[in-house]
């Protein structure tokens, strides 16, 4: 009795064992098939895979290669949960919750966010990104002390933060605290002389401060980095409307069109600059491309077109 005793158990054993490698196996083909698909842009197929891998067994990685496939393909709430699942299994692992807040940011839930950023903060209270990404929530919420606190402790964590600096002179320009912002832009740029976001925002706060001649001066640099940069022809333009030398900023849209004739807010700001000269056809022909070429600005181009000139009238930049 015993040795068939002995001999049925090693059978039921057996069976174990090969059913879970036949689990394992599965898992394993259809893991790295959904790599496969997602090395090559096919991203269905890598969902699939890695949904029908994660139901044969529970895998961190497996699960880090679904969110962030659901990310590529917009299915940002199935990511969000995905990284809820990983948080869950893993709460200490910061990178995990950093990455969820980054989520958050993309829903504009920043409340979630910085409550996932102040958890990192708990378990290591010297993290820059976590002081950074808690600074984008408390903008989001425009709790703009806040966020000015956060990003100065990032900076004091790495004075090298250039990220750090950048938001902390949109945040200052919010609180129209020109010359700090200034400051800030400054500090980047005495490091990175040709970095582009600092060039606009720099240029920007000039040009409302009443300097023209440097504002233009950062965007020619923009211009010459990225000849595409939508925002650098605006401001060029807006600084001349201020002057009122309207045909000369209808050459700058000319130029900016001519580069990127596929921008639909490059043609509403020339029918806006257009509209201005009394050149009524010639505005309507350019914000009908507009909404041609981007339908869902229609409602927010009807809504602000009517007050564009009077806006300008009244010196307002």
């Amino acid at each position: 009795m015993s040795l068939l005793s002995s001999i049925f158990g090693n059978n039921k054993k057996s069976e174990k064992e090969i059913k879970e490698q036949s689990q394992n196996k599965n898992f394993e083909v259809l893991k790295y098939d959904g790599i496969r698909a997602r090395n090559i842009k096919q991203l269905p197929y890598a969902i699939k895979c890695f949904e029908e891998a994660l139901s044969i067994k529970e895998d961190i990685e497996t699960m880090l290669l679904l969110a962030s496939s659901y990310i590529q393909t917009g299915e940002i709430e199935k990511a969000r949960n995905t990284y809820n699942v990983i948080i869950e299994k893993e709460p200490e692992k910061l990178e995990y919750i950093l990455s969820a807040a980054g989520i958050c940011f993309m829903q504009e839930d920043y409340s979630s966010m910085n409550k996932l950023c102040q958890k990192a903060l708990t378990l290591d209270n010297k993290n820059k990104s976590a002081y950074y990404l808690s600074a984008k929530a408390e903008k989001g919420l425009k709790n703009y002390l806040q966020a000015i606190v956060m990003l100065t402790k990032a900076i004091s964590e790495d004075e090298n933060f250039n990220e750090a600096y950048l938001l902390r002179a949109e945040v200052l320009w919010e609180m129209h605290q020109a010359n700090e912002a200034l400051e800030d832009l400054n500090t980047i740029l005495n490091k990175e002389e040709d970095n582009e976001e600092a060039l606009v925002l720099k240029g920007e706060i000039l040009a409302v401060v009443g300097n023209s001649k440097e504002a233009n001066e950062c965007m020619d640099k923009v211009i010459s980095i990225n000849p595409f940069n939508e925002k650098s022809y605006i401001i060029k333009a807006n600084i001349l409307l201020n002057t009122k030398d309207f045909d000369k900023a209808i050459e700058i849209y000319n130029e900016a069109i001519e580069l990127s004739p596929e921008n639909a807010k490059l043609y509403q700001e020339r029918g806006r600059v257009k509209l201005l000269m009394e050149d009524k056809e010639g505005s309507m022909a350019d914000l009908k491309k507009s909404i041609e070429l981007n339908p869902e600005s229609e409602n927010m181009i009807s809504g602000n077109y009517n007050n564009f000139s009077q806006e300008h009238k009244a010196g307002i930049f």
